[in-house]
């Protein structure tokens, strides 16, 4: 985000996007707990500071333009009443962020339909994008939310999709094991994208990630680029 204070307005909006990130993950995650059984049903859902934001990832948030929710460990979330269950609770928070960057990409096309969705990457949008008020604040939300959401699907710890993946194997044998000790205990998978927050300066190595990964829902919504 800190590339972005160049444009005050998509700084704050990406920054907005980045707790509204944090406040569906938490609710996402803990409604579908509860709702599968797999969670105390008087546990509370609502948002707690403690629990739901990550001193690491809101780091990446301001030098690599997105970051993480506070990590849920695999022993959290019980695999006694079927993988599929775990896997669904790792998984509600990012596609909650997606489906709600979504609806947001739709206002977008909507109320700015000449855009620049068919030529951008996401690393345009999270760097600081000149754009008049309206349409930058509304594009910043959006893009914000799918970088948050689609970050988080990475099956590497701290990640959730770290979890999805965990909850997928049917017996997590010793190579699976010892690289959850590397990655998880011993911190190896914070160090790796940190690492990739920070270098190379001019582009870090968690924007192309972004961009890859985000490049077909920009083309999407932007529809076929003009000749």
């Amino acid at each position: 985000m800190l590339f972005a204070l160049g444009e005050p307005v998509a700084f704050v909006a990406l920054v907005v996007a980045f707790l509204l990130g944090l406040l569906i993950r938490a609710l996402a995650i803990r409604l579908t707990a509860r709702t599968l059984r797999l969670a105390d049903r008087r546990d509370p859902v609502s948002p707690r500071l403690r629990e739901d934001v990550d001193p690491f990832g809101a780091v990446a948030a301001s030098v690599g333009g997105m970051g993480w929710g506070k990590p849920i460990s695999v022993d959290e979330v019980p695999r006694d009443q079927g993988r599929g269950r775990a896997a669904a609770v790792f998984a509600a928070g990012p596609l909650a962020c997606i489906l709600v960057s979504q609806l947001l990409f739709a206002a977008y096309v909507v109320l700015f339909p000449d855009n620049l969705l068919p030529v951008l990457n996401m690393s345009n949008v999270l760097r600081g994008f000149t754009l008049p008020f309206g349409e930058q604040v509304l594009l910043s939300l959006a893009v914000g939310l799918l970088a948050f959401g689609l970050l988080a699907l990475i099956p590497m710890p701290p990640l959730d999709g770290f979890g999805i993946l965990w909850s997928a194997l049917r017996r997590p044998g010793a190579g699976a094991q010892q690289m959850r000790l590397w990655l998880e205990d011993k911190n190896l998978g914070v160090l790796i994208l940190l690492i990739c927050c920070f270098f190379p300066l001019n582009y870090p190595l968690l924007l192309v990630i972004l961009d890859v990964l985000g490049v077909l829902f920009l083309r999407l919504w932007g529809g076929p680029q003009p000749l």
